[in-house]
């Protein structure tokens, strides 16, 4: 699916998804990433929910961004309350939503120039 969105003056944008990647700013990722408006991660390391980490966590931690739109792949699946209770600890909002749902919202609250982090599982499946 091709996204359209207002002039996002320099921001990263998702430009498209479908089942085997996602577009920010028209690159192909086909590995799991993080994003925010300032900077793109590519392959932040699980590839499935799963696969998530403590280090994951703490990585998705290091931004500091107050908002957290945590992308599980095809399906929207939670983590374990334990694995999130970093994020919890600093007081950083967490919503727990399938990979496209996700791209979506952040593109939604990028424009409105939310501090927003999209950590996107690339699952396949």
């Amino acid at each position: 699916m091709k996204l359209h969105t207002p002039s996002t003056d320099g921001r990263h944008t998702i430009t498209a998804y479908d089942a085997d990647h996602v577009a920010v700013d028209g690159q192909r990722l086909t590995q799991s990433f993080l994003l925010t408006p300032q900077r793109l991660v590519e392959n932040w390391p699980p590839p499935t929910l799963d696969a998530l980490t403590a280090a994951d966590i703490e990585a998705i931690a290091a931004f500091n961004c107050p908002i957290v739109l945590l992308g599980t792949g095809q399906r929207q699946r939670f983590p374990s309350p334990a694995l999130l209770r970093p994020l919890f600890e600093l007081r950083i909002g967490v919503e727990v939503m399938d990979t496209f749902a996700a791209c979506r919202t952040y593109n939604i609250l990028m424009a409105e120039g939310r501090d927003v982090l999209a950590a996107l599982i690339l699952d396949g499946n």
